[in-house]
Parts: C-alpha cells; sequence; structure tokens
C-alpha cells in the first residue's frame, strides 16, 4: 500500500541528507480505476465500429464524461512527503503544504489535513474501518503474547530485526499508520528553514475541462438525435 523511497541525494547543503519523497495511495484503487478503464475501453471502442445511426458519436461524447472521473477519482490520488513539504493529489485539486504550514493531520472516518486554518480531505488515503477492527486484534493478540509484533520475524539463530523509523506501524491499520508517519513528519520538520512557505492549493482542470466539455457535446448528440 506504500511506497518508501529513502535514497539519500549527494552533494546536499544541508547537514542531514536529504531523502526522496515518501509515496501512500490506494492499490485498490488503482486497481479498480484500471479495470474500469479497460471495460469502458472496450464497450466504446464496440460502439463506435459496430455500432449504427448516432451510437458511435454518443459513445465518443460520453468517452471523457466517464474516463476523466475515473482517473480522477481512482488513479490520480496520492500522497507525497519529503523533508520540505507535503503535497496531497486529490481528484480535483492539488495541496501543497510546507510542513511549516500544517497544523495537524486527522483519521476518523476520513482523513482530513489542516493547514494554514483550512481543512482537506485525503482521498488518496481511505480509511478502513475493517482494517481496524483487524489491527486491534493483532496487537491485543501481541501484547497477550509478549510478541514484540513491530519487529521483523527472527531468523533462526538470528534476534528479531528492529523495523526502520521510516517504516509503518505493523500493529495499526494502514491509514491510522500513515496519518501518524506523516504527523511524526511535520513535527519533525515544522521549524526546518527549507520547510517553510505558503500553502498552494489548485485546481486540476485538465480533468475538470474535458468532463465539461464532453458534457457538452454529449447533451448535443443526444438532443440532435
Amino acid at each position: 500500500m506504500t511506497e518508501s523511497d529513502r535514497t539519500p541525494h549527494q552533494g546536499s547543503a544541508a547537514e542531514e541528507p536529504v531523502y526522496a519523497d515518501r509515496v501512500y495511495r490506494s492499490v485498490p484503487s488503482v486497481i479498480a480505476g484500471v479495470m474500469m478503464l479497460a471495460v469502458a475501453a472496450w464497450l466504446i471502442v464496440d460502439a463506435v465500429v459496430s455500432g449504427s445511426g448516432a451510437t458511435p458519436w454518443v459513445a465518443l461524447a460520453a468517452a471523457p464524461v466517464f474516463a476523466f472521473p475515473v482517473i480522477a477519482y481512482t488513479l490520480r490520488p496520492v500522497v507525497r512527503a519529503n523533508d520540505r513539504r507535503l503535497v496531497v493529489r486529490n481528484p480535483l485539486r492539488t495541496i501543497v503544504a510546507p510542513w511549516s504550514t500544517v497544523e495537524g493531520l486527522k483519521a476518523g472516518y476520513s482523513v482530513e489535513l489542516f493547514a494554514s486554518g483550512r481543512k482537506f480531505q485525503v482521498w488518496a488515503i481511505p480509511v478502513s474501518i475493517r482494517q481496524r477492527k483487524k489491527a486491534t486484534r493483532r496487537a491485543t493478540r501481541a501484547t497477550a503474547e509478549g510478541d514484540p509484533a513491530l519487529r521483523s520475524p527472527a531468523r533462526p539463530g538470528k534476534a528479531p530485526r528492529t523495523p526502520r523509523p521510516d517504516q509503518l506501524d505493523p500493529t495499526r491499520a494502514w491509514s491510522d499508520a500513515v496519518v501518524g508517519a506523516l504527523q511524526e513528519q511535520a513535527e519533525r520538520n515544522a521549524h526546518k528553514p527549507s520547510a517553510g512557505g505558503e500553502l498552494q492549493a489548485t485546481w486540476c482542470w485538465w480533468v475538470i475541462a474535458p468532463t465539461l466539455a464532453g458534457l457538452v457535446a454529449l447533451v448535443s448528440v443526444i438532443a440532435a438525435t
């Protein structure tokens, strides 16, 4: 569910190494989006090739109305975090928040980002109540067995390995673990000079404009038939 690229960039002027972005996104959402686009593409091509009358034109006009929202809500959402800023890419907006502007993150029924006095939903990190229940049972079992579940399984004749600080807590649901990791990163980097700046929230017009244009075209084609 996560990617963590921790390769330091050489030649940095900072005393601490600068690492590549940590990337968080929902893999099931991406898989669902790819499958939906594949099915839609097959149906549209079939309608264009085999359809008669206005059917091919309706299919072509409907393509952007369906494809761009699917891309926006399944493939586009992602969270990227480095030592300077947090980037939240939602379906229709991109939020770039330097750590100095981040006031906190909260995982309730959804994940929310609080920055510069504003609140944003974080689409890339869906909350699963089922995962939370499973994580609670796993943590309870680990505590009862005296098993430090935060460690990797031991190999024969070797002691268990302690996970790196950037690894997510395996005893918590994925969304809660990601929020915890981001919160720690915000607290650690908030006062760094390189983490300063202003919050930026921009609309994703390459999704909005084609969708609206396709909708207008679809209505026009249907009205003309």
